[in-house]
């Protein structure tokens, strides 16, 4: 058992590989301590769709691939790399989605451009972040994922995974900063628009 009362990495692989065998009372334990970081990253990925669908979505693709996980990464790892698929798909759903006037819809991405000191905490600053930096920053800050581990779930190196989280961290700073100084200029984010998706930079 962790020191937060939950089953530890180990036991929680140990579960999945029990419940992919067939055990109800097994997948029920990874259900339960899976779900929070699960739906945490949907949530913070695409923060226009509804976290909970994302997270259903996740579990049933999971559901259905249990019998081909081995446990060579913790499940933790192989879930948040269904969820990330997930999300992106979601995402590109959301791009073509036709709106009343017959154009395409919008990313739900949040504008990064808008004024930080109107976020209401700290999670929708995180939310304007660029996806890739988000991502890298959710996953190792909020989920708890070592840089390795984010890395495998993001099919990227590991020395991107620290740059992203330290540029995550700057610009987050530099935007708290901002919303106590209202006398500050505010700035957009330090590069370009959101793209839609992993766009594979620091």
């Amino acid at each position: 058992m962790s020191a937060s009362g939950g089953p530890t990495p180990a036991e929680l692989t140990a579960a999945a590989l029990a419940a992919g065998a067939g055990d109800q009372k097994a997948l029920r334990t990874l259900l339960t301590a899976a779900q929070g970081p699960v739906r945490r990253f949907c949530a913070h990925m695409v923060p226009g769709e509804d976290a909970d669908d994302l997270t259903q979505e996740t579990f049933l693709r999971a559901w259905r691939s249990l019998g081909g996980f081995r446990g060579d990464s913790p499940v933790t790892t192989w879930l948040l790399t269904i969820a990330r698929r997930v999300c992106i798909e979601a995402v590109g759903r959301a791009a073509r989605r036709p709106r009343a006037d017959g154009l395409p819809a919008a990313p739900n991405f949040p504008a990064i451009a808008l004024d930080p000191s109107a976020a209401q905490d700290l999670g929708d600053l995180i939310n304007r972040l660029d996806p890739d930096r988000r991502e890298a920053f959710v996953l190792t800050q909020i989920i708890g994922l070592s840089y390795a581990e984010t890395a495998a779930v993001s099919e990227t190196e590991l020395g991107t995974v620290r740059s992203r989280v330290a540029r995550a961290r700057a610009q987050l700073l530099e935007w708290l900063a901002s919303a106590d100084d209202p006398g500050q200029e505010n700035r957009p984010a330090t590069g370009t628009d959101p793209p839609v998706g992993p766009t594979n930079h620091p």
